[in-house]
């Protein structure tokens, strides 16, 4: 049985107004993090909004720009520089003061986890969520004790879940990350 998912308000008014935004500039997405999870998993707490949108770098500028409308602007001085170099665009719904930090995809596994995304309803607005597998990927490589218990959480909750998906995934980033304890925790995770 799913948990009750409540997100706080303030995140509900920001998502409006992102989900606004990515429509009217037809921004490929796919919502992950603390919101993603309390829309899976049940309520989590949260004070941010995550996503992953498929978006050229060459046109971070007139995006960002283009968000000012929708009350977004940049947390940092020059968001789109740093979202070239760090392939995340830090910014802030400004009505609400919510922090959304917009990931710049570019790797394959980021590509198919938007393209799977779940379109799931909140009141009168319908997301994108990342599929229950590709926030355990997402999680699993974070690998910080918050998490973990968000792994845990999913687990719990999804009892038909991809496991060779998650497994590929996470021992290819783990490799490409010279980190093999993100298998070794995950497998101890999938064990229980």
């Amino acid at each position: 049985m799913k948990k009750k998912t409540e997100i706080p308000d303030e995140i509900v008014v920001a998502l409006q107004d992102l989900l606004r935004w990515l429509e009217i500039t037809q921004t490929p997405y796919a919502t992950i993090g603390g919101v993603g999870v309390s829309l899976i998993a049940g309520a989590r707490a949260t004070q941010d909004v995550d996503a992953v949108l498929w978006l050229d770098t060459g046109e971070l500028e007139s995006f960002v720009q283009s968000g000012a409308p929708h009350g977004f602007m940049g947390r940092i001085s020059d968001a789109p520089e740093f979202a070239r170099r760090n392939r995340v665009l830090l910014l802030q719904h400004q009505p609400t003061g919510i922090n959304v930090d917009l990931s710049c995809g570019a790797l394959p596994f980021e590509e198919e986890m938007i393209a799977r995304a779940r379109e799931l309803v909140i009141g009168s607005i319908r997301i994108k969520v990342a599929t229950p597998e590709d926030l355990i990927i997402t999680k699993a490589v974070a690998h910080r004790p918050r998490d973990i218990a968000d792994i845990e959480a999913i687990l719990n909750i999804e009892l038909n879940l991809d496991f060779d998906r998650i497994r590929f995934w996470v021992s290819q980033f783990a490799e490409a990350l010279e980190m093999p304890e993100l298998m070794e925790d995950l497998e101890k995770l999938l064990s229980r």
